[in-house]
């Protein structure tokens, strides 16, 4: 395998596998948003996450209180895309000595009562840049199980939460200092980015068989989501945010809206409705080619956020 984030990933579930068994039934470790472990209680879901100064944000152009509030937002995000509600939270810091912890944890905090996920411990240590790690619990309702990215299947119809593109949008946006109404709703939107807790849910409840969060982009997370069900995805549009670019919502990542799949759109829509939530787009379905991702009946590139990684002897 080559250089990247994925590649990386999939070397390492290889390797503990290979040391540490595959998980016993019932159980998701290493591939999905979040690993399902089992308790005497029943599931309990596991996610962890972290966001570093200069990688994730850039503290020029947003506050420590945002890098907070991202780093246990996205997090959420995970517990969210497997049709849970988070518990708990672990966080730890690393950071120079003059780092504002207090503004840094306002921004925490804040997340942390929006999502009702209080903060239970951590660690702190000096480093070179500002770095926050965040470890969530989460459950499922009573009898519930986990949607995983797997669950796809041919003829699933594709839905997504809300329109793309806003958060890359509004890093445009304030790196070229707009100041107007439309630029500071996009920017909030990168700086802040929401959690889809209550849509996990309605999406779940609505016979969801596969879910995952749109983190790296859609088209890098559709690929994410039809690599593990094994199926192809023909799209019919993409919902592009208002002031955001097709490209955007396509490549831009951090949008943290849910993307999902269902067969029954009239379950999805009286599922939303009883939850008091606009109904997701849908956005076009899967199909038997496993692999063949395409837009408009033309291939979709690849595109999307990825980290670097070499493994070694590569």
């Amino acid at each position: 395998m080559g250089a990247g984030e994925f590649a990386a990933i999939g070397r390492i579930q290889e390797l503990l596998t290979a040391r540490l068994g595959v998980p016993p039934p019932g159980e998701t470790w290493v591939g999905d948003d979040a690993a399902v472990v089992q308790t005497p209680g029943g599931p309990l879901l596991l996610a962890a996450d972290l966001v570093v100064a200069g990688v994730h944000a850039d503290l020029g152009l947003e506050g420590l209180d945002d890098l907070g509030w991202k780093a246990l937002a996205v997090n959420v995000s995970d517990i969210a895309a497997m049709g849970g509600v988070p518990g708990h939270a672990l966080v730890t810091v690393a950071g120079p000595p003059e780092t504002d912890l207090g503004l840094l944890y306002s921004g925490l905090v804040e997340a942390a009562r929006r999502w009702r996920c209080p903060i239970v411990g951590g660690d702190l240590s000096n480093g070179p840049v500002v770095t926050v790690s965040v470890a969530v619990t989460g459950s499922l309702p009573r009898g519930r199980l986990p949607v995983l990215r797997s669950g796809a299947r041919e003829g699933d119809l594709l839905f997504v939460t809300g329109p793309l593109g806003a958060a890359a949008a509004g890093l445009r946006a304030l790196r070229g200092g707009s100041g107007d109404l439309e630029s500071r709703a996009l920017a909030s939107r990168h700086r802040r980015p929401e959690a889809r807790v209550a849509e996990g849910l309605a999406a779940a409840e609505g016979g969801a068989r596969a879910m995952i969060d749109i983190s790296d982009g859609l088209a890098a997370d559709l690929g994410h989501l039809a690599r593990a069900s094994g199926v192809g995805v023909d799209l019919d549009h993409v919902p592009v945010a208002e002031g955001a670019t097709e490209a955007e919502a396509l490549t831009g990542g951090e949008d943290y809206e849910l993307l999902f799949t269902s067969p029954d759109a009239g379950a999805v829509d009286r599922s939303f409705r009883m939850a008091g939530l606009a109904g997701p787009a849908c956005i076009g379905r899967c199909t038997g080619r496993a692999g063949q991702l395409r837009l408009g009946g033309q291939p979709l590139e690849a595109g999307g956020w990825e980290h670097e990684w070499r493994w070694a002897g590569d």
